[in-house]
């Protein structure tokens, strides 16, 4: 079964760009105007996010949003069969400040967030490092699609690991260098986290990732998805610091939130604005079990 869906997707990754775009824009009359998929939820994060723009304005930069999203796995399926050189062609950035820092023998935790297109910076990063990325990847129920994901994925080389094995393997994994790459504005469990304002309202932000990067002394590198046009991406590799032992976890952790918001503002329709960003609210109970407020 798996190698039938797999050479379907492969024959449909054949088509040019042009008419797979085409088909995008047809699903996304579907998506947008007949099922209006988690259309409320979208509205809701434009709203807290940009309470300044006009409702006009939020439902452009909405419908623009669902435009990327569908080109997204648009572009993962043409990745199929896509070549390298058309990808060198679509996909650009600067890595060089990551493979000098990994040239000095130092560990990286490169760390993003949810835009458009993130499974391309995936691909990018592994095609042009020195070293194979290793990332972490939440399990998909059906099993067929989860290895054809899996294979586009280590396409270049990446080394994926289950949410569920990474506690069990990061203590092998730190024990030599290593470049981890990370998008860390999931929603983590909220009693446990460090939460922050993000747009102005708190949510709770992953602390594990920068805990990590101050005790294994990894360099932190922020990579900037910026979107040039359809079909072509820019990654901006920005290094955040080499000695992260000198700050604290909220310190790195507020970097990241003004990071995030720089070019969420920049790029408002590239991020994954179908997420629930904002989906709790901070309770004081939350303290005892480790959860912080910070108040910014």
């Amino acid at each position: 079964m798996y190698y039938i869906i797999y050479g379907f997707f492969y024959l449909l990754s054949l088509l040019p760009f042009s008419v797979l775009y085409f088909f995008s824009n047809l699903i996304y009359v579907f998506v947008y105007y007949i099922f209006g998929y988690r259309k409320k939820v979208v509205m809701y994060n434009l709203t807290i996010a940009f309470p300044e723009k006009t409702s006009l304005e939020r439902k452009t930069i909405a419908k623009q949003f669902y435009k990327n999203f569908i080109d997204t796995f648009i572009e993962m399926l043409k990745a199929l069969s896509l070549s390298n050189a058309e990808f060198d062609k679509r996909c650009t950035g600067n890595f060089e400040v990551i493979n000098e820092v990994l040239a000095k023998g130092k560990s990286i935790h490169l760390v993003g967030g949810h835009m458009f297109n993130w499974e391309y910076a995936n691909l990018v990063i592994s095609r042009h490092i020195n070293i194979a990325p290793i990332g972490v990847y939440g399990k998909v129920e059906n099993k067929f699609f989860e290895k054809i994901l899996l294979k586009l994925r280590s396409k270049y080389g990446t080394i994926l690991i289950a949410t569920k094995d990474f506690r069990i393997r990061i203590k092998e994994i730190t024990k030599h260098q290593y470049c981890m790459y990370l998008l860390a504005d999931q929603n983590p469990l909220p009693h446990n986290s460090i939460w922050m304002n993000f747009f102005g309202k708190p949510v709770p932000f992953i602390p594990g990732a920068h805990k990590s990067a101050i005790k294994n002394n990894a360099v932190i590198i922020f990579i900037n998805f910026k979107k040039v046009k359809r079909g072509q991406y820019s990654f901006i590799s920005e290094l955040v610091t080499e000695t992260p032992a000198n700050y604290t976890v909220v310190e790195l952790i507020k970097k990241y939130r003004n990071f995030m918001e720089d070019i969420i503002q920049n790029q408002p329709a590239s991020y994954l604005w179908t997420h629930r960003r904002w989906k709790y609210d901070y309770e004081e109970n939350f303290e005892k079990y480790g959860g912080q407020l910070i108040a910014d």
